[in-house]
């Protein structure tokens, strides 16, 4: 499938895992793949794009820093002419206690997690006018953005946010070809993950490695697996392609039906 040929495409977050994923299915349908993290690791991943053949550059960016969001925006306009379609990924979470909780960390996820989607939402917009194309862009919100979880209230606040940001912002653009849309992915198997069964389990207590989110995943999730970042990427592809021209302002989720609303 080559539905996104020529088309280009900002990807933060995709050092690894889900933002890693989406950019490789982008690649794979020969759209022009910028990848961006604030890890090195990012010119790792481009490399191993351009060795399998595919169109893609990489930018280290911090997508809490406005001008470093800008400087990625012009990057891509300048290496491929226009930026089409643009997927807010980057994403942290800590996990605590209300009474251990501390500002840094609230301050660290709102920054990443909602600015961030914000600042790029911005500059995607602004790219997106300047070419009179219109475009897609897609935020990664969370199931936590529909129904907040034990110990993480800055990390639900921050998710919920991104989905108000995107209803809001879906509304401003809507007449000038531009859709916005959020995605919820559920538990998937990625490094996040791995650290939240960690520290979940560590303050639940009585769990080893892996069997928390095991537990949680057999126990809520009506697919019974853990979800893999090819099935958020498949929902992304959708959303950017021209199938999904009507649609904006939604918030989906992709999580083996373990929140169905």
């Amino acid at each position: 499938m080559q539905r996104f040929e020529g088309k280009t495409v900002i990807i933060t977050g995709s050092g690894r895992g889900i933002g890693k994923e989406i950019a490789l299915r982008f690649a794979k349908e020969k759209a022009n793949v910028v990848l961006s993290s604030n890890e090195a690791l990012v010119n790792d991943t481009c490399k191993q794009f351009k060795d399998m053949g595919y169109e893609a550059s990489s930018f280290e960016a911090d997508v809490v820093d406005k001008s470093n969001v800008r400087e990625l925006f012009d990057f891509a306009e300048k290496k491929y002419g226009e930026v089409n379609i643009s997927v807010h990924n980057a994403g942290v979470i800590t996990i605590a206690k209300v009474e251990d909780l501390t500002e840094k960390e609230w301050d660290f996820n709102l920054d990443v997690n909602t600015k961030g989607v914000f600042l790029c939402c911005q500059q995607a917009i602004m790219k997106m006018r300047k070419n009179k194309k219109g475009g897609s862009i897609i935020n990664m919100a969370s199931g936590q953005a529909r129904d907040g979880f034990i110990y993480t209230p800055h990390y639900a606040a921050s998710k919920f946010g991104v989905m108000g940001l995107t209803q809001s912002l879906a509304k401003e653009v809507a007449t000038e070809s531009i859709n916005i849309n959020a995605i919820c992915p559920g538990i998937i198997d990625t490094d996040m993950w791995a650290y939240n069964d960690s520290k979940w389990g560590e303050i639940l207590g009585g769990y080893k490695k892996g069997e928390l989110m095991n537990s949680w995943v057999q126990q809520n999730v009506p697919m019974k697996r853990v979800g893999t970042g090819q099935d958020v990427a498949a929902l992304v592809s959708f959303l950017a392609s021209d199938d999904a021209n009507y649609i904006t302002g939604q918030t989906i989720n992709v999580d083996g039906g373990l929140i169905m609303s």
